[in-house]
């Protein structure tokens, strides 16, 4: 860091109240402001030999100042519009996941029953649909792998599974399909 554009930048800085008051009001918060402010000045100092000198600095940051704002804005549109898309495919899923209620509570109970990984396989491959191809993919190992393992867990599932009466057992893993319940 040399001193020249450390005396540089502090000419800059100069304005910060200016930048500061610009930020406060068009800020919802003094904590947004002073985000602005900090984004402002970092890319200030980051694009130091882009800023031009004397008055001209001045509205170089306001310019700056204003795309971060709507750098900021775009953001926040994007991130609402994926809640809500988000927020749409979890009530779908919901909706699907209802279909399963006849079912439901004697699978949370037989899964919660087995241990973390054997859950998450016959999850991946019962509720997910996923083939032995895609299920070594999400576990990391090659698809024969991803058959060994899914197939220990289903053996391991098979203990628990018997000791659920026949009026709620549950349709066999894999017979879950994406559209519901294989007849």
């Amino acid at each position: 860091m040399t001193a020249n554009r450390q005396a540089r930048f502090r000419t800059l800085w100069d304005y910060e109240p200016r930048i500061a008051a610009y930020a406060l009001r068009r800020s919802a918060s003094p904590e947004d402001a002073a985000d602005l402010i900090a984004d402002t000045f970092a890319i200030a100092w980051q694009r130091l030999d882009d800023v031009p000198d004397g008055p001209e600095a001045l509205l170089w940051l306001y310019v700056t100042a204003r795309n971060v704002m709507a750098n900021e804005h775009r953001r926040r549109q994007r991130r609402s519009m994926l809640v809500e898309r988000l927020g749409n495919e979890l009530n779908r899923a919901m909706s699907y996941q209802d279909a399963f209620d006849e079912h439901g509570e004697s699978a949370r109970h037989l899964l919660a029953s087995l241990p973390d990984p054997d859950r998450e396989i016959l999850m991946l491959v019962g509720w997910e649909g996923l083939d032995s191809r895609e299920l070594g993919r999400v576990l990391g190992c090659t698809s024969i792998a991803a058959r060994i393992r899914l197939h220990r867990a289903r053996a391991r599932m098979a203990g628990p599974l018997a000791d659920v009466e026949p009026s709620k057992q549950l349709p066999r893993i894999e017979q879950v399909t994406r559209e519901g319940v294989a007849e």
